[in-house]
């Protein structure tokens, strides 16, 4: 079986140093960011799903929970990426449920943009789909920024079976959240289930787009025709 520190030497062969400081930049690791105190040592993703792929069936969801709980953003998301490929891979519905309670019970880790998006809609998504739903709507509640991203990005995979009730829910606890990175992942999980059914789409937004921050609303109605963005976005649409 391979372990943790198997992986980490892998990583180390695909590290491109001027990567290092790019994605510092773009995940906002500085003071004050949404990534503050986030340490990258210059792999990029292809390269960590390169490695994930070629461990995922040899490394335990033990040592993967070891790797994500590195302070190395790579680190954090190859072990993202190999529970990913274990829980769609592998067709062990015990594997499925470790992976799943390893994700929900060590989430702390998944503290970063990428992190949450390359896990959420592929983990808590699928698991969560034919069960009760109470530990996202947990997180919805929570005030935890990446919590609470989680919470909305698992409704992906919700919505990608054409099932929305739940993204709206969750939708309508967050609307009036502070932070941009939720208003983001809101208004892109409404415009998914537009692009599915508009109709549903604009039934949800009708009562509600003048209140939503900006942000969120232009996501939501980014694929709309042009006149009906502008209705909406000079509030003079009425359902």
């Amino acid at each position: 079986m391979a372990d943790c520190e198997s992986v980490k030497k892998e990583l180390e062969k695909y590290i491109k140093p001027i990567k290092k400081t790019i994605l510092s930049g773009v995940f906002q690791t500085g003071k004050g960011g949404y990534g503050e105190g986030d340490l990258f040592m210059g792999v990029v993703v292809p390269d960590q799903r390169k490695v994930a792929k070629a461990f995922y069936r040899d490394i335990s969801v033990g040592q993967t929970v070891e790797l994500l709980k590195s302070p190395v953003h790579e680190h954090r998301l190859t072990a993202l990426i190999i529970m990913t490929e274990k829980f769609s891979r592998l067709r062990d519905e015990g594997v499925k449920k470790s992976v799943y309670d390893a994700y929900i019970e060590n989430i702390e880790y998944v503290n970063n943009l990428d992190l949450v998006d390359v896990s959420a809609p592929h983990i808590s998504g699928p698991y969560l789909y034919d069960k009760p739903r109470g530990q996202i709507f947990s997180f919805a509640r929570s005030g935890n920024l990446w919590k609470q991203r989680v919470a909305m990005l698992t409704t992906f995979y919700f919505i990608r079976k054409l099932d929305f009730q739940d993204a709206f829910k969750i939708a309508d606890i967050l609307i009036d959240h502070p932070h941009d990175l939720i208003h983001k992942a809101v208004g892109w999980m409404l415009r998914e289930i537009g692009n599915r059914d508009r109709r549903a789409e604009l039934d949800y937004l009708a009562p509600r787009y003048g209140k939503m921050p900006r942000t969120m609303l232009r996501y939501a109605i980014e694929k709309f025709e042009e006149p009906l963005r502008k209705n909406f976005l000079t509030g003079t649409y009425k359902g």
